[in-house]
């Protein structure tokens, strides 16, 4: 889940919306103004939508601060967190590291709803120190926003601790087993299983309330058990993924036939004689046997056509320092996060300015996809190499 919109950076953590945001933004704007309509029917309409722009606004600043003591709770147990994306299911914390302990998987998950707690119940508590009592109805607009902000903030907070991973619950879940069987992955598993489990109980539910003439709240319920459903099986075969890849190193999945091409030929001579004989997707420029960038179809057709043979492989390539480089000693995992925090399709590996091999998102997608059709446990790792293993350089150049 990838920000469309940035709006600036708390604790060096990027936060943002991604552009469903704004439907249910309009849809909850919408269902508080007839909420407010129904609690005071005296209010005007100026009154009533005033109020559900501020209680919409404010909904979503108590998503963002949920998300943030996860977040900041994990930035303190030494996790990277790259972003917060608000969507329109809530919240997403993009943490890029995996908790190393069962404590850190339950101070992380725990920290979003003990947030939500605090502010529903303060809400609460700020509407009855303004005159709302709770068995009659919220008589002004300030303790009408505080009185909803407070029930859904509560509700929130119970919903997610539900123990169906990847909620807040499910976390909580998979650090208790982690904690008790000291095994990461299987805990997962089992919290996975679970995840699947509750979501399937909520479709059901929302169709049967869908049938029963609960209409679109029903229909609600059963996508949000579809999601909770993807998200659950998506968290499985991660693990499945990880435990495959532990102890991989870049250098025996690699591609080490790189083809390497001359920084001083023009775009055409590249295009017509490697580009469209040789069908690869990548190539390396070397300079005086240094490695000083790649070229992909991509950078040449950014360039005009009318320019290609007044165009040198230098101008158009993407230069070393723009590169994500890695090392033959890289584990795969690492290089598997990479490609997907940084949305790149390839990244060149390089040890002493020499251009060992490269490895693509194409190729990591394909290990897995063999591993996947040969039903091979997760556990299997074939021998090693030992004559790879001795880290040869790419070929010489071909021009």
């Amino acid at each position: 889940m990838r920000s469309n919109i940035k709006l600036g950076t708390i604790s060096g953590i990027e936060i943002g919306l991604h552009y469903s945001w704004f439907v249910i933004a309009a849809l909850i704007a919408f269902s508080l103004a007839e909420h407010f309509r129904q609690v005071d029917p005296s209010w005007g309409p100026g009154q009533i939508w005033i109020a559900a722009l501020v209680t919409a606004a404010l909904f979503f600043v108590t998503l963002l601060l949920h998300e943030l003591a996860h977040s900041l709770v994990a930035q303190a147990r030494g996790l990277k967190v790259r972003a917060i994306t608000l969507f329109a299911l809530g919240g997403v914390s993009q943490i890029q590291d995996d908790a190393s302990d069962a404590k850190t998987e339950l101070l992380v998950a725990i920290a979003g709803p003990i947030a939500s707690l605090i502010i529903g119940f303060g809400c609460l508590g700020i509407a009855l120190g303004l005159g709302w009592q709770r068995l009659t109805e919220a008589q002004t607009a300030a303790t009408g926003v505080l009185v909803w902000l407070g029930y859904i903030n509560i509700a929130l907070a119970v919903f997610n601790m539900i123990p169906g991973f990847p909620l807040d619950g499910g976390r909580v879940l998979r650090a208790i087993v982690w904690a008790i069987n000291k095994d990461a992955d299987r805990s997962t598993r089992v919290a996975a299983r679970v995840g699947q489990f509750v979501a399937f109980l909520f479709i059901l539910d929302g169709i049967w309330q869908f049938f029963s003439g609960a209409g679109f709240g029903g229909l609600w319920i059963a996508f949000i058990g579809w999601f909770l459903m993807d998200a659950a099986k998506a968290s499985y075969a991660e693990v499945e993924i990880t435990a495959a890849l532990r102890g991989v190193r870049v250098s025996e999945v690699m591609s080490r036939d790189c083809a390497i091409v001359s920084p001083g030929m023009s775009l055409q001579e590249f295009v017509d004689t490697y580009l469209l004989r040789a069908g690869e997707r990548c190539f390396a420029v070397e300079d005086q046997a240094r490695f000083v960038g790649l070229i992909t179809p991509r950078d040449v057709g950014n360039m005009p056509r009318d320019r290609w043979d007044k165009t040198t492989v230098r101008e158009a390539m993407r230069p070393l320092k723009e590169l994500h480089v890695i090392t033959p000693d890289t584990p795969v995992l690492d290089a598997l996060k990479l490609v997907t925090s940084k949305d790149v399709n390839q990244l060149p590996v390089v040890a002493n300015g020499t251009l060992h091999g490269v490895v693509s998102r194409s190729q990591l997608l394909q290990l897995l996809q063999v591993r996947s059709e040969l039903q091979l446990p997760a556990a299997y790792h074939p021998p090693r190499d030992r004559e790879n293993e001795s880290e040869k350089p790419s070929s010489a150049p071909v021009a």
